[in-house]
């Protein structure tokens, strides 16, 4: 089955989403199967480019980009700077910014897509896929004689595929939807969005939220590609009575990983990590109040602003009926939850920014204690002396220590939130955490830790990246309403850290078809497919409790078994979907 690949996504060298991560970490498991008879193609995007791609064109990428520099128009050729060293090709689209009305008169004349409407985002859309167009048709006079197959991935990087089919192109072409566009916005205004899915006029709905025209555009490029893919099952069914077209085969999405040599490695990582947590608590929450780090767990949700789609409002009401169940009956264990999401924000809270800085002055004296007794005592000891430890000690450091912990102390309650955001009044996720009272007081054995930022290594309450941050946890939970497919998940079984997901998610989806004893090897699929909301809440509840249950070696005992699932989940097994899908576009390869 010998042929080129040209795989196109807007994400390519630059991370905005979700497909960034499944084009990178594919991307190493198709470089082993077709080394250079692989070629990605993205968006110029400077800023991105200069951290992740190097110039280094081979001869036929080379000629390509010549070739469309005598039309005008500029390209660049390299290596993406990730594992596999993938070829790729980034096309500028501003340098043909003069042609948007053109193409969008020829998208209508020859397609009947109507683009009129002011659009920034639609608009670098369809310069791309001309420009992606341009690139195609240089590639085949390069190379007349290989069979190849160009794979879109996402409504922004297939609007070249219509014309690509009526020129006649010799390309097959796939076209892989991880999320239809509507979908995401009917489920979020809708909580029977699946219940009333068959009733659905795609065109109204578009209409409705103001993406008529990126609709208009996915549903040509579903209908009008060779082979049309996506993620999971339940996004197969969107696809059926959003897109008009039931896809041809489901690809689900792996992951690029390498396993530690011994298997108490990760469980050491884990220990690592989570001592990096503990300090950022005792730097949150110990200036108002104590409890035992031994006997806290840390669970954990991220991803997208989605606050219905993701289940943020689920996980949040599930903690409330969990911390009303602890406490009534008196445990001595705490839970802290963290929410960690991206939203506006004008700073970093300042009261927290505060406790930090105290608690590094803390730090601070400490160790100059601790030197300065180290020396004292070593001298004494060897001296044949025990004196009491306090007198190894200048009153300087044990005033200084006294002023520091008393400036460190506050009676004020650990904030719920680590950052002042931009619309603190209007945010869903405050606005419930306040109403169910969630505010971090000290008989409240579940705590919560609203982080709206990314987790990364230059964070200055974290200092570690979102990696670190999630072995670090015990749990990560993503009891998702709508979720074509869903990496957090994924991401924690192959971490070892047992996860939430729903059946409302591709992966629940997925693990629930093909993993049998999945809940037993950490991975819960949370029943939530025409179940009520209260009886989702109490039923995530209920699992989280149990989980606070286990002793420390049970806990262990899990860790292990969800990461024994990683194989299954590894992209050099996942891909062949991928590669059934491209032998199929190769049969309708035209002639």
């Amino acid at each position: 089955m010998a042929f080129h690949l040209v795989e196109i996504a807007w994400e390519v060298c630059q991370q905005l989403g979700g497909i960034y991560t499944v084009i990178r970490s594919k991307a190493p498991s198709i470089v082993r199967r077709l080394g250079d008879q692989y070629t990605l193609v993205g968006p110029l995007n400077r800023e991105t480019a200069a951290l992740e791609f190097e110039a280094n064109p081979s001869p036929i990428h080379s000629a390509v980009c010549n070739a469309l520099g005598r039309d005008g128009f500029e390209a660049v050729t390299g290596t993406w700077l990730i594992p596999g060293r993938p070829r790729v090709v980034l096309l500028d689209i501003e340098g043909a910014r003069k042609h948007v009305a053109e193409i969008k008169y020829f998208l209508w004349e020859k397609h009947s897509i109507s683009t009129s409407d002011p659009d920034d985002l639609t608009d670098q859309v369809l310069l791309f896929g001309f420009m992606v167009e341009k690139f195609l048709m240089a590639f085949l006079k390069e190379t007349p004689e290989v069979r190849s197959i160009a794979h879109f991935h996402e409504w922004m990087a297939a609007s070249a595929i219509p014309e690509v089919k009526r020129k006649k192109l010799k390309i097959s072409t796939v076209f892989t939807t991880h999320a239809t566009l509507l979908g995401r916005y009917l489920a979020q205004a809708d909580d029977k969005y699946f219940e009333h899915l068959p009733a659905v006029d795609p065109g109204e709905e578009a209409r409705k939220f103001g993406i008529h025209q990126r609709s208009a555009i996915e549903a040509a490029a579903a209908q009008k590609s060779d082979i049309f893919t996506t993620l999971s099952d339940i996004t197969a069914l969107e696809c059926d009575h959003l897109l008009k077209r039931k896809p041809d085969h489901l690809t689900p999405n792996g992951i690029n990983f390498e396993r530690p040599v011994a298997l108490h490695e990760f469980q050491n990582l884990h220990v690592t990590y989570k001592e990096r947590i503990n300090q950022f608590i005792i730097g949150h929450f110990f200036p108002s109040y104590t409890f035992d780090l031994d006997k806290t767990l840390y669970f954990f949700s991220a991803g997208r602003y989605e606050y219905r789609n993701k289940g943020y409002d689920l996980l949040i009401d599930s903690l409330a009926h969990l911390n009303r169940k602890l406490k009534a009956e008196g445990t001595d264990k705490t839970i802290v939850a963290f929410l960690v999401t991206r939203r506006p924000t004008h700073s970093i809270n300042p009261g927290v920014l505060s406790n930090f800085a105290m608690m590094e002055e803390i730090r601070r004296v400490c160790e100059g204690i601790q030197e300065q007794i180290g020396e004292r005592l070593f001298y004494e000891a060897s001296s044949g002396n025990k004196p009491p430890l306090e007198t190894l000690v200048d009153d300087y450091w044990w005033l200084r220590l006294r002023r520091t912990m008393h400036a460190w102390k506050t009676k004020r309650l650990p904030p719920i939130i680590t950052h002042n955001i931009v619309d603190d009044a209007g945010d869903d996720v405050l606005k419930q955490l306040r109403f169910l009272g969630l505010f971090n007081a000290p008989e409240d054995p579940v705590k919560v830790i609203y982080h709206p930022d990314f987790i990364t290594e230059t964070n200055p309450l974290f200092g570690m990246d979102y990696e670190q941050f999630t072995r670090g946890c015990h749990m990560g939970i993503f009891p998702s309403y709508y979720e074509p497919w869903g990496y957090t998940p994924l991401e924690c079984v192959v971490r070892g850290v047992p996860s939430v997901t729903s059946d409302l998610a591709g992966f629940g989806s997925y693990v629930t078809q093909n993993i049998s004893g999945h809940q037993e090897h950490g991975v819960y699929v949370l029943p939530r497919r025409g179940i009520s909301f209260d009886n989702a809440s109490a039923a995530l509840a209920q699992h989280l409790w149990e989980y606070c249950q286990l002793e420390r070696r049970d806990r262990i005992v899990l860790r292990n078994k969800c990461e024994s699932l990683s194989d299954q989940f590894d992209w050099n097994i996942l891909s062949a979907h991928y590669f059934k899908a491209y032998e199929d576009a190769l049969s309708r390869l035209p002639s």
